[in-house]
């Protein structure tokens, strides 16, 4: 485990440590043509009081991807002056760079807006077991302020087994799940929207529709028109090019309902460096780092291979080794 410790030891290095104090909303400068990864990785210092859901909120992060990121630190108690790592560095998901893209396995949402040389990323809470959130291509159909709900006769039925009888309406305000804004989305029963719960975000926590911070969903109406297309996709493994360098970010495997996935791990990621024709043939890889990267699982991406121009220990793509095969 060493080489993937010096590897993030050495990407924290190149980003702007023990920064304190909330972030601004994750509005992040586009890289250029050819490269993919954006942001950097940052770190601060807890205070006795700081959860990893304060910090996270803080920071325009998930729940888990906060656990993700610092394994074997308390996420109800850090510890005062205990270094936490803000993976707020990220390889853009593959596909167009345009409308809204969903990844389900970052729990995370990416916003490029048209004609502009930027995109905005959000943490989202998505479906919980038996309510997964779906694998599709949609768009905004609606957006509403302040919107009312109407819970399905499902959820109303789920509700009164447990003793809490919704009503067929519930009022806009401080009680509804929804939050103070919600996008309709192309797809039947499914939203974008806010919460009346501070806690969830960035888990599987919903219905299956995606959750927001309130001041993230209320950010994005401002920005996001109706008709933005809207791409769900499920990518645990991302490679991306940065200065001419491969990265690989790899996140815990979910099924495409959103569920946690059983699948071959190593099957999986070979499988998703294949895909990206553009690196498959010109690279020496570090397949030891590879196996470290998926291993940790912690969204945090990491140099795993260099052109075969530059000098560099390692084999190609096409030399798989047999264990990953």
């Amino acid at each position: 485990m060493l080489p993937r410790l010096t590897a993030v030891t050495r990407c924290l290095s190149l980003a702007t440590l023990l920064m304190t104090g909330p972030a601004v909303a994750l509005e992040l400068p586009l890289p250029p043509p050819g490269d993919d990864v954006v942001g950097q990785v940052r770190t601060l210092k807890a205070k006795y009081e700081d959860t990893f859901a304060d910090i996270g909120t803080a920071n325009d992060l998930g729940y888990l991807e906060m656990i993700a990121a610092n394994p074997g630190v308390d996420p109800w108690l850090p510890g005062a002056g205990t270094e936490i790592i803000l993976p707020t560095r990220y390889i853009l998901p593959p596909g167009p760079r345009e409308g809204i893209v969903i990844n389900l396995a970052e729990y995370r949402l990416y916003y490029y807006p048209k004609g502009e040389s930027v995109v905005y990323t959000y943490p989202l809470g998505i479906g919980r077991e038996g309510w997964g959130s779906p694998v599709a291509n949609t768009k905004v159909t609606a957006k509403t302020p302040n919107p009312t709900w109407t819970p399905p006769a499902s959820i109303r039925a789920e509700h009164a087994a447990d003793g809490d009888i919704l009503p067929a309406v519930v009022p806009a305000g401080p009680d509804n799940p929804l939050g103070p804004f919600k996008f309709t989305l192309g797809l039947p029963g499914y939203l974008i929207h806010g919460s009346n719960k501070k806690f969830g975000i960035g888990m599987r926590t919903s219905h299956g529709c995606f959750r927001m911070l309130n001041n993230n969903v209320v950010a994005l109406s401002e920005i996001v028109p109706v008709g933005t297309p809207v791409r769900i996709i499920n990518e645990p493994y991302k490679f991306g090019v940065s200065g001419g360098k491969v990265y690989l970010e790899a996140h815990t495997p979910l099924d495409d309902q959103g569920n946690p996935s059983v699948v071959d791990k190593h099957t999986a990621v070979i499988n998703a460096l294949l895909k990206r024709e553009d690196l498959a043939n010109n690279l020496r890889m570090n397949w030891d780092m590879v196996r470290d990267v998926v291993a940790a699982e912690d969204g945090i991406p990491v140099e795993i291979a260099v052109p075969l121009t530059q000098q560099a220990s390692g084999s190609t793509v096409s030399e798989i080794p047999p264990e990953l095969q």
